[in-house]
């Protein structure tokens, strides 16, 4: 049994998807992992703890007895047995630590002593961090980016999920961009959201061309890496262009719709916009604000069943607060733009474009 394979193709294990299991202690898996990792630690929090503040009194010799000893009969055993069920399932699984050194290889070699070969990842987490950071400056070149923009409402996403050849920043995000647009799970960390992008813009390196949504810096609390921003706000655009009438209808059905056949309340839709609607008082304005406000309040005491009641205060902020900032923001990108158009026509010219 070979206790010490090591893979080191760390594009190919990412972009295969290759199942992980991340030897780190919870503490530094909560800050950030990779898509299919799941956390089996040889030391938790406190066990990492201990050892590293001996390491740094005794030295490593005697911070690796104290490990031994931590980590021994009972809890030993369980933590092998947890590794094997995992893999049992997913024999092509690998292991990764912080740096691929020693919790790995303990951990292969305690795996190779009960009949389990595995390999571990070259450099472990740092390496395959590394690995999404080079691919995320290789990918961001305007050169290869089309952007599809459009006000508030058009069905941008929808449209850029019926190409291949896109990345959709809003669903790996966890949140549609506005200041309505929280969703009601919680957006992943920073560093998860980076990694899962990563490995999004590697699987599309051999397309000439690829589709992305026009963003601002942020998405909810997420914000974009800089190269990719940097790009986005040169590349070539598309403008889809919407009827408000139809926007509102579809933010309608996506935003109220689509949540209350989900088991939302109205009362939390009805506290969930309220809060947005005031963290944009200063642009809308007092009056404005108040009015926004109000007409939200009153739609959600009408109830479900008078969507006249909401298209009302959606078309309302649409015509005061979103389609004027739009406007204002296409102002600066227009010698970008290669063609403004309904649905069909942008589906035809980005068919005739990514290929």
């Amino acid at each position: 049994m070979n206790a010490s394979r090591i893979i080191a193709d760390h594009r190919r294990l990412l972009c295969d998807g290759v199942p992980l299991i991340d030897l780190r202690a919870p503490a530094e898996f909560a800050l950030g992992a990779f898509p299919g990792a799941v956390n089996l630690p040889l030391l938790t929090d406190a066990e990492r703890a201990a050892v590293g503040t001996r390491y740094k009194e005794c030295g490593q010799h005697s911070a690796i007895e104290l490990g031994q000893s931590l980590v021994s009969g009972a809890t030993r055993s369980a933590r092998i047995d947890a590794w094997r069920a995992f893999v049992a399932t997913r024999p092509n699984a690998l292991l990764y630590c912080w740096r691929g050194g020693l919790r790995s290889q303990i951990a292969q070699e305690w795996l190779s002593a009960v009949g389990v070969d595995i390999a571990r990842i070259a450099g472990g987490y740092k390496a395959l961090r590394r690995a999404c950071i080079d691919v995320t400056r290789e990918f961001s070149a305007p050169s290869r980016l089309l952007v599809i923009g459009g006000r508030t409402g058009s069905g941008k996403t929808e449209l850029l999920n019926e190409f291949s050849s896109s990345i959709d920043l809003e669903r790996l995000a966890n949140h549609r961009g506005s200041a309505f647009g929280a969703t009601f799970t919680p957006q992943p960390m920073p560093i998860a959201f980076e990694n899962e992008l990563a490995i999004e813009m590697l699987r599309r390196l051999p397309r000439p061309r690829v589709l992305l949504e026009d963003e601002s810096r942020t998405i909810g609390r997420l914000a974009l890496p800089e190269t990719l921003h940097r790009a986005l706000q040169t590349a070539p655009l598309v403008v889809l262009d919407i009827a408000r009438n139809e926007r509102a209808q579809r933010i309608y059905q996506e935003y109220i719709e689509a949540p209350l056949s989900r088991a939302v309340t109205p009362d939390q839709l009805q506290e969930r916009f309220s809060a947005a609607v005031d963290r944009i008082r200063r642009r809308l304005g007092g009056v404005r604000h108040a009015e926004v406000r109000g007409a939200i309040e009153a739609a959600f005491s009408v109830g479900r069943a008078a969507p006249d009641a909401h298209l009302m205060w959606i078309e309302r902020l649409l015509e005061c607060y979103y389609d004027p900032m739009y406007e204002h923001q296409l102002t600066a990108k227009r010698s970008r733009i290669l063609m403004i158009g309904d649905r069909a026509e942008i589906r035809a010219f980005v068919n005739g474009t990514l290929v």
